[in-house]
């Protein structure tokens, strides 16, 4: 039975976050958990464009909204001779009571189908290795959440490490694929300067801003896309643990802390229970003061802030340099009236 994992979601997370807090930590992460289990935390991300990739050698489905890892579960996708496809699909149909035409009407709750040769997402039994005709078997209340957030025509990039095409190393905190396409997404490099910012990659939508002492790194994306990067000066070895807040409405009484003269916005702190690891520093305003960030780059960002705005800290890399995905695969639900019975 799938279970509500907030506490053995901070559990796991504190462990990757750990392993991930110093400089040497860069190799390619794993999170551990058992069949069945779940990480849900959508608050990391109030709103956006929502993509998911599922991970066939890891049995593991990754959920990104704005950019912004919300959620991570473990999977069953096909077994030996009904292997899941790989590809970058769409959500074509959902349904939240459906049933086998082909297997003794089994159960298939909370279906999303994915091709009309009848592969989808459905909740089902988790046996921690691929177990499936051909579907991608969820948690059943991972199944319930994901169906509730998830819209038809939204990307869901399905990926074999063992296949030359479509490659996708373990994706971190930032989603390594455009929301709207499945392609690989394009990241700002480093500039002279310290900072990047290019608003008009994404010019509408709330902003997800990520800080990373792993990569001493402050990202900005929105609509999935990132629009800003900043370096940060980060001692090595500190961890803040996991720290999320958004904005809302209004300005404090309390002065910015970068910016003279202007009077600070006001954030709520999410409540992340035992986020914090041993021998965390706290992330308040001092810290803020001392990422070193440029005071153009600030006035910059500062600018394009509005209530709803997401900042997480985090001690784990935000992503990495390899991924690699197929081709968009079919999308047009006109293209096939009459669908294959799903598995």
């Amino acid at each position: 039975m799938a279970r509500d994992l907030s506490l053995r979601f901070l559990a796991a997370l504190l462990s990757l976050l750990l392993t991930l807090g110093s400089a040497a930590a860069q190799s390619t992460p794993s999170i551990t958990l058992q069949p069945g289990e779940y990480l849900w935390l959508p608050e990391l991300a109030g709103a956006g464009p929502v993509v998911m990739l599922v991970s066939l050698p890891q049995q593991l489905a990754f959920v990104y909204r704005n950019g912004v890892r919300i959620g991570v579960s473990t999977i069953s996708s096909g077994r030996p001779g009904y292997e899941t496809p790989t590809g970058v699909f769409r959500i074509l149909q959902k349904r939240r009571e459906h049933y086998s035409n082909l297997y003794d009407s089994a159960p298939m709750p909370y279906m999303q189908r994915l091709t009309w040769d009848g592969v989808a997402l459905h909740a089902g039994h988790i046996s921690g290795a691929p177990a499936s005709h051909g579907c991608i078997r969820l948690p059943e209340t991972f199944a319930r959440k994901l169906f509730e957030l998830t819209t038809t025509g939204m990307i869901v990039v399905v990926a074999d490490g063992d296949v030359p095409a479509p490659v996708l190393a373990y994706p971190g905190f930032l989603a390594p694929v455009e929301p709207e396409s499945g392609r690989s997404l394009d990241r700002l490099s480093s500039a002279d300067e310290g900072y990047l910012w290019h608003p008009e990659r994404a010019p509408d939508g709330p902003l997800s801003i990520i800080i990373s002492s792993a990569d001493q790194a402050l990202v900005v994306s929105r609509q999935g896309v990132e629009i800003g990067r900043s370096d940060l000066r980060i001692p090595t070895g500190v961890h803040f643990g996991l720290h999320a807040f958004v904005m809302l409405e209004g300005h404090d009484d309390k002065p910015h802390p970068l910016l003279p003269g202007r009077r600070a916005h006001r954030w709520q702190s999410l409540a992340l229970p035992d986020h914090d690891p041993p021998g965390h520093r706290d992330f308040d305003i001092q810290t803020v003061q001392g990422l070193g960030l440029s005071p153009h780059f600030v006035a910059l960002l500062d600018a394009a802030l509005m209530p709803g705005t997401t900042v997480v800290v985090t001690d784990e890399t935000l992503g990495t340099d390899s991924a690699q995905v197929p081709a968009l695969l079919r999308t047009d639900e006109a293209a096939n009236p009459d669908p294959v019975p799903l598995h």
